[in-house]
């Protein structure tokens, strides 16, 4: 049985803090405003949250992880959790905010739907998610180590990186007009070792195995990568690729 990826807040400030670093940018476009409401969705463990809170803002962070909630509270914010795709406000936030949390939310309607509903008439949805051709080379080298296990990964993908104009599309679907949109290739360099970037992110691949053969399968991925992902030096890159966007909640 598959299990479901978890987060270890731990785990995810020592392997993963580049991605809210990475993301500082994406809040000069929110340009949060001193007494605006921003719902940050997907906040994890609320360094990006305290981050706009900081502008003067009443910040309302959600998360489908209890630790990682867990985590974010002990930064005093207001956080819920709460899974995206079952949001229920209504004309709350001014703006909505996202970084690397949508494209781990499968049900990418009624998300956007959820969004829509949220804002206020004119807020903003601002937003940074894996865009098609993320990881590929990572996610290539892990289904073909589970292929020579006898394991087809192809029902098994936790992420959806959308092209851009299928993106843009459901936002204006759903009743947003899209003031920019950008597929961006963003190679970025790893804290460490690209087995504990898999152990962070890719858990429900490396799950499909036994636990102890789990290890033997991430040895056979970093194998795989060396030569394309890792310097001279031995540091890890890896192939990300960006889908950020800024749009505005129009009427119907």
């Amino acid at each position: 049985m598959v299990r479901q990826q978890s987060w270890h807040p731990d785990r995810y400030a020592r392997n993963a803090r580049f991605v809210a670093e990475l993301a500082v940018p994406l809040i000069e476009v929110l340009a949060p405003q001193p007494g605006e409401r921003i719902l940050d969705l997907g906040c994890g463990d609320g360094a990006l949250t305290e981050r706009i809170a900081a502008y003067g803002c009443e910040v309302v962070g959600i998360d489908a992880s209890a630790e990682q909630v867990s985590a974010a509270r002990a930064r005093r914010l207001d956080v819920r959790l709460l899974d995206a795709q079952e949001m229920a406000f209504e004309n709350e936030f001014d703006a909505v905010f996202s970084n690397a949390a949508l494209h781990w939310m499968k049900q990418t309607d009624r998300v956007l739907a959820g969004v829509w509903r949220a804002l206020k008439p004119g807020g903003r949805f601002v937003a940074e998610l894996g865009g098609h051709g993320n990881v590929a080379t990572i996610e290539a080298a892990i289904r073909t180590a589970l292929e020579r296990r006898g394991i087809d990964a192809a029902g098994t993908n936790p992420w959806v990186f959308p092209t851009l104009e299928a993106y843009q599309a459901r936002l204006e679907r759903h009743g947003f007009q899209v003031e920019e949109i950008a597929l961006v290739p963003r190679p970025t360099r790893l804290p460490g070792d690209i087995g504990d970037w898999l152990d962070t992110f890719a858990e429900e691949f490396i799950t499909l195995l036994p636990e102890q053969e789990q290890r033997s399968l991430i040895d056979d991925v970093r194998q795989a990568l060396t030569a394309e992902l890792r310097d001279t030096e031995g540091h890890w890159t890896a192939d990300y690729v960006r889908l950020r966007f800024a749009a505005h909640r129009l009427e119907p």
